[in-house]
């Protein structure tokens, strides 16, 4: 028996005899023959950073690990680049261009469908951000993703919103802002922001929206004798460096040292060179993130030594945790909240509500790493937060019911600037309360917490 397909040809009238809404067509039928023709009309750049961008939109993957993925690789060095430009520079400006496009629809409270908004993010983003891309191609290719993502009825209004933007003069320079207007100007949560201006100053929560919203640069914080061969020491962020070559300064001459949120390594490597004749101990609750470490690692002569070991180093047990350690690396997982520039989703996803969770989870992990601190031993606590809650009071409520007494971070500084920081990276104003705070935009790296626990 013949099936009468599915699809607008196929409006039975309800029983009031009006005919019924047309059914949409199912994914699994395919592109439409205008949605082919669409496909062929937009680069390989464009597609890649568009279907990049829906899966971060679906919480399907990260920029990062997307953006190093077979899809990308298989591009052309030109398009790679491109790919890498538009899904990083969408994701940094993305509170600034929906805030700009929404002034521009005729009904600016509309929800949009979000292939509609994510071409009208990359064509806005090449229009007010990337002067070399040509007005007209960031216009009809954005018109084209629309079409090609099966939203046609949604060309019209793309192509009249970003002719508009095209035709716009750029805003001049502001006298005085509020911090809602600088937060949306600058593609920050107001809330967020407004958390940094009670934490740190207006200027500085200024400068860290300013810095997120660049390229992250790495080497300018470190002497460039002390980076050594490019086979060395690894290639990893000045600020997450920094924290390691602090634990190696708090204990030079520990003998079995536990890194108990290893993963991806970097702090490990530093670890291993700095204190060649420890012990080095390296756990990570997640297997696979293990795995690829470790295989990091094996490129390095003087990590042969590193053991390997899948924990949650909020509980701790197992032969390789049985004695105690004289230095621990606590480097716990958090909000990220410090690190935007290089992790600008991070700024889309968070609630201030997941501020309380990661709190109580980094308190299990201190608590955990410390029943393996020998009396004596050092422990350093990092984050690469922004928000006390999962620093300093961290910190506070565990100390509260250990036998800890936190240990001044200037000496260690100060042994750091003589033998590996540069003479112009001054971390003078990086000092709170004895303890470590780099901020983006104020200091020359990522923003960082640590401070130094001593079992007494």
């Amino acid at each position: 028996m013949r099936q009468t397909p599915p699809g607008p040809m196929n409006n039975k009238p309800r029983s009031d005899g009006k005919p019924a809404p047309a059914r949409k067509r199912p994914p699994s039928a395919g592109p439409t023959a205008s949605a082919e023709t669409s496909l062929k009309k937009i680069t390989p750049a464009r597609l890649a950073a568009f279907e990049i961008l829906t899966l971060i939109g679906q919480n399907k993957g990260h920029s990062d690990e997307l953006l190093h993925s077979a899809r990308v690789d298989a591009l052309s060095p030109e398009d790679r680049n491109l790919a890498t430009t538009l899904v990083m520079g969408v994701l940094r400006w993305q509170i600034a261009l929906d805030a700009r496009i929404r002034t521009l629809l005729q009904r600016p409270e509309q929800r949009l469908a979000e292939p509609v908004a994510i071409a009208l993010r990359i064509g806005a983003f090449q229009l007010l951000h990337l002067d070399r891309i040509p007005p007209h191609a960031a216009l009809s290719e954005s018109v084209e993703l629309c079409r090609a993502a099966g939203e046609p009825h949604a060309t019209g209004m793309v192509n009249a919103v970003l002719r508009q933007l095209a035709a716009a003069q750029k805003p001049g320079p502001r006298i005085h802002e509020s911090v809602p207007a600088f937060a949306e100007r600058l593609a920050h949560p107001r809330w967020l922001v407004e958390r940094w201006v009670v934490a740190y100053g207006r200027e500085a929560a200024l400068k860290i929206c300013e810095a997120d919203q660049q390229e992250p640069t790495e080497g300018a914080m470190f002497a460039a004798s002390s980076t050594g061969p490019a086979h060395d020491l690894p290639q990893m962020d000045d600020g997450s460096r920094l924290v390691a070559e602090l634990a190696a300064a708090a204990m030079p001459d520990a003998k079995r040292v536990w890194d108990c949120c290893a993963a991806p390594g970097g702090k490990s490597l530093i670890l291993a060179r700095r204190l060649a004749s420890a012990q080095l101990v390296a756990t990570d609750v997640s297997a696979k993130r293990l795995a690829q470490m470790e295989a990091r690692l094996r490129r390095y002569t003087y990590a042969e030594k590193v053991q390997y070991a899948v924990k949650d180093a909020a509980a701790p047990s197992g032969a390789d945790l049985n004695d105690l350690f004289d230095l621990i690396l606590c480097d716990v997982p958090c909000s990220g909240t410090s690190t935007l520039a290089r992790n600008p989703e991070i700024r889309l996803r968070l609630k201030p509500e997941e501020l309380a969770r990661q709190a109580e989870r980094q308190k299990a992990i201190l608590t955990g790493a410390l029943k393996r601190l020998a009396p004596g031993g050092r422990l350093i606590y990092s984050t690469c937060s922004l928000e006390p809650e999962e620093c300093e009071q961290v910190v506070e409520a565990v100390s509260a019911t250990s036998n800890l007494r936190q240990l001044p971070i200037e000496p260690l500084l100060a042994h750091l600037a003589e033998s590996v920081l540069h003479p112009d990276a001054d971390l003078g104003s990086a000092v709170r309360v004895g303890a470590l705070r780099t901020l983006p935009g104020v200091h020359n790296c990522d923003g960082f917490f640590a401070v130094v626990l001593e079992r007494v």
